[in-house]
């Protein structure tokens, strides 16, 4: 898995150094092909990915359309929420992101 495979990069100019770009992720619209779940003890967002996506990098989409996952992968337990399934499309959208 490459966790920067979407986000690009270039070099500082002062330094010279490799710098990873910031990820800019798409806006993932409520769908009708969407689950609905509510978290459990112990759930966490990449872990959720691997068991709906079978591919933990893909956490990103779990994150993106319920607003978590800012600083943590865990999920406090009785949350409901949103796992869109519609995966083709989100990962071609964050493609065209981030070729500009």
């Amino acid at each position: 898995m490459d966790r920067y495979k979407y986000s690009g990069e270039h070099i500082d100019k002062k330094s010279k150094n490799r710098v990873i770009n910031t990820t800019v992720y798409p806006k993932l619209l409520p769908s009708n092909t969407d689950l609905y779940i509510i978290s459990r003890d112990g759930d966490r967002i990449d872990t959720l990915a691997n068991k709906y996506y079978n591919d933990i990098s893909k956490w990103w989409i779990i994150a993106s359309a319920n607003n978590i996952g800012k600083g943590t992968l865990e999920i406090p337990a009785g949350i409901q929420l949103r796992i869109p399934m519609d995966i083709p499309k989100y990962t071609s959208e964050l493609e065209k992101i981030q070729k500009g």
